[in-house]
């Protein structure tokens, strides 16, 4: 459905260390965030950012939706990736987590970035990793690509055979069905308070409705719809402003329009959250 946005490049996979033995440690004001909110990858950094309470630790420069060179890159990145690997191949990609004493580029891979933001950074937000629960946000993380995101994409695509698209669907309501049934008496997946699974789960739950649900028919999208326990935790998420306030729902239909290659469908007019009601909210009263 959608075009290679951005293209394959290599990651810069530089790691934030304990102490000042390591080559990149701990230090408020030295980092710099780089991120689309209208990107997963994006949202899902700025929400655990937000969760962390690193507003005054680490800045967040935010980019626009859409990409403004060729294969998803941004021309305002490409002096720090230029600094950080000469002559770099690709696009200069977001995101990204700087070094503003180097002027270099620390890391571009999503999973570290969101892994050092809550080992080596003290906010004065939640525990987003407790001990143990490794196990578990890795189960969710592999729930929600592989039985939310990847079929949600099968069971649009226009060219798929009805079969291919019946058995995608079916692998997407299963997926629900077992989210609906973690979620029956909680108000998180783990534990009393968000976790790296909630973030995980919340960002595939927006992606699922404003992203996908333009390539599903009618039917289909009645069928997501009937999860109450799970579109309740993602408008009750959606109300907390860790989550809500970096909501940019206009940059998320730029960007899918922009590379979407598919047609759309009935399932468009069918929004399931009125998640602008709750966007707004945060942009009136921020943080």
């Amino acid at each position: 459905m959608s075009a290679p946005f951005p293209s394959v490049v290599p990651a810069l996979r530089g790691r934030v260390g304990r102490d000042a033995r390591s080559g990149y440690f701990p230090a408020p004001h030295r980092y710099r965030l780089h991120l689309a909110l209208s990107c997963p990858d994006g949202l899902r950094i700025a929400v655990t950012h937000g969760l962390l309470g690193l507003d005054d630790t680490l800045p967040m420069n935010l980019l626009p939706a859409v990409p403004d060179t060729d294969g998803g890159g941004y021309s305002v990145l490409r002096p720090l990736y230029e600094a950080s690997s000469h002559r770099h191949p690709g696009p200069a990609t977001a995101p990204v987590l700087s070094d503003d004493w180097s002027g270099r580029i620390v890391s571009t891979d999503p999973a570290e970035i969101l892994t050092d933001l809550a080992r080596r950074f003290d906010g004065a937000g939640a525990d987003l990793h407790p001990c143990g629960a490794e196990t578990a946000i890795e189960a969710v993380g592999l729930l929600c690509e592989r039985t939310v995101n990847a079929p949600a994409q099968r069971a649009g695509r226009a060219d798929a055979a009805p079969a291919e698209r019946a058995a995608a669907l079916h692998t997407l309501l299963d997926g629900l069905a077992a989210v609906e049934h973690r979620l029956d008496g909680r108000d998180h997946l783990l534990g009393g308070g968000p976790t790296f699974a909630d973030v995980q789960l919340w960002v595939t739950l927006v992606q699922l409705d404003t992203v996908h649900r333009w390539h599903l028919d009618a039917a289909a999208v009645r069928l997501i719809a009937e999860h109450p326990r799970v579109w309740a935790y993602a408008r009750r998420l959606a109300g907390h402003p860790a989550f809500g306030r970096h909501l940019d729902l206009a940059g998320i239909a730029l960007r899918h329009h922009a590379r979407c290659l598919g047609k759309e469908a009935a399932g468009a007019a069918m929004q399931i959250v009125d998640w602008a009601e709750h966007a707004q909210r945060w942009v009136l009263q921020p943080g």
